[in-house]
């Protein structure tokens, strides 16, 4: 990389350059600092959504595959601004900019992007895509001639190791929502669609995950990780694994876990912050990211040590609640617009980031959906005094033109909840609650 090029490309910018210019001097040499040749740079990329294209399209070229000639599995997209638009985080320019790269990045020409960017050459961020979802890899930056470089060195070394997990928190500060019900079956169902699947129970006060899969401790505990005192701890030591048999198929399904610590359980909330990080659990598993597709997290209801934890952990935090619970769904608009940007605040990358929330495991009436939108429409407008936009995380596809009011229904069924007793995920012991999982794992990861 010539840092004295892209420097001087930054500099040579008028204050106010359209993005025209933008894209004269600073991109060519941007993007030959991320590694891209000329060769593995499409510009006006055809996402495949109409006559959409994003601004560039980035992959390196193989032997057989020249990607400018090819125009096939990009890698990175990179939408670009000018100057004269705002992209300062939370401005309205930063929101519809987003959305623009986002509706790129799940577009039928781009499925295998990993990675997204947006800059006018004032602010910057990276965001990574896993399937569905599509979370920060970095804050919105500032950049300017003396940080530029050590900028892009950290998003080149971000793109030339990809993580392989999303790790994804199920929490809700509400108990009784069916968080450990929802954690066991999604990652039922994420096997049966050849997803490698990890779940970590993080509640060592209740070990209901733990006890639903009749897990029993390893020679090591989750404790000897966390403690990490100058120990090496074998992963199978610790990872246990749960192995479904299919009698008709003759087919194996393996959920690896990370069972409850007994130990854990007998610490009081002093004494684990004085004993152990919050950001131990986040260590440990960006360790086994490279083993797994999905990570998931079994949280407890409240926000201290094992919660917070857990959501310094993750990329994307899953909130299930209750339609007619409204402590539920106050409690995830806490989370929401309090704990999750704690969180970020603390990690300084942006993430994690709360995906919308869906109703989870209750027969819905008509009048009891209404009555839901009733009260979800007043904790908005209350969040709206604080200048917090709750809309998405409600009402996702709720927009000006289509004002869609659709929430996620996971609907009740009696053979999920008496899983339980025989100790095996109903999502691989019953078609109708394994439809129900598979259909929850396609509306919020699986492209």
């Amino acid at each position: 990389m010539n840092d004295r090029k892209l420097r001087q490309a930054l500099i040579n910018l008028p204050d106010n350059a359209q993005e025209s210019i933008v894209d004269n001097i600073f991109v060519p040499e941007f993007l030959s600092a991320l590694g891209f040749k000329l060769m593995e740079c499409v510009p006006a990329y055809g996402t495949g959504n109409g006559n959409e294209a994003v601004d560039y399209a980035l992959r390196h070229n193989t032997d057989d595959d020249i990607f400018i000639q090819t125009k096939s599995n990009p890698y990175v997209l990179l939408e670009l601004k000018g100057k004269d638009i705002n992209l300062s985080e939370g401005s309205a320019q930063y929101h519809s900019t987003f959305k623009q790269l986002k509706g790129y990045l799940l577009a039928s020409n781009c499925k295998t992007s990993q990675w997204g960017i947006m800059t006018n050459a004032v602010h910057l961020q990276l965001f990574r895509k896993h399937g569905k979802v599509i979370h920060p890899a970095t804050p919105c930056l500032s950049i300017t001639p003396d940080n530029l470089i050590k900028i892009v060195k950290d998003i080149k070394q971000k793109l030339d190791n990809l993580p392989r997990a999303l790790t994804v928190a199920i929490y809700n500060n509400k108990g009784g929502v069916g968080k450990t019900t929802t954690t066991v079956n999604l990652a039922a169902a994420l096997t049966l669609k050849e997803k490698k699947t990890l779940i970590v129970d993080f509640d060592p006060n209740q070990q209901d995950l733990t006890k639903s899969l009749a897990i029993k401790p390893g020679k090591e505990t989750l404790y000897s990780w966390l403690e990490g005192k100058n120990k090496e701890v074998n992963d199978r030591d610790v990872i246990q694994s749960f192995i479904s048999k299919n009698k008709t198929t003759n087919q194996s399904f393996q959920i690896d876990v990370i069972p409850a610590d007994e130990h854990l359980a007998n610490l009081g909330e002093d004494e684990l912050r004085k004993t152990l990080k919050i950001f131990r659990l986040r260590q440990i598993l960006d360790n086994l990211k490279s083993e797994y597709d999905y990570i998931l997290i079994d949280s407890p209801p409240n926000w201290r040590f094992f919660s917070v934890s857990a959501i310094y952990a993750s990329d994307v935090v899953l909130i299930p609640t209750k339609h007619n619970n409204i402590f539920s769904l106050e409690n995830a608009a806490i989370a929401i617009k309090q704990y999750i940007p704690q969180v970020q605040q603390a990690r300084k990358d942006g993430s994690p980031i709360a995906l919308p929330i869906f109703f989870n495991g209750e027969s819905i009436t008509d009048a009891g959906r209404n009555t839901a939108h009733k009260e979800i429409n007043s904790i908005i407008k209350e969040a709206q005094k604080d200048k917090f936009d709750l809309l998405p995380y409600f009402y996702p596809k709720y927009t000006r033109a289509k004002k869609d009011l659709h929430i996620f229904e996971l609907p009740s069924y009696a053979h999920i909840a008496n899983a339980a007793f025989s100790r095996v995920p109903a999502a691989y012991k019953d078609k109708t609650a394994r439809n129900y999982y598979l259909e929850l794992a396609k509306e919020y990861f699986l492209q």
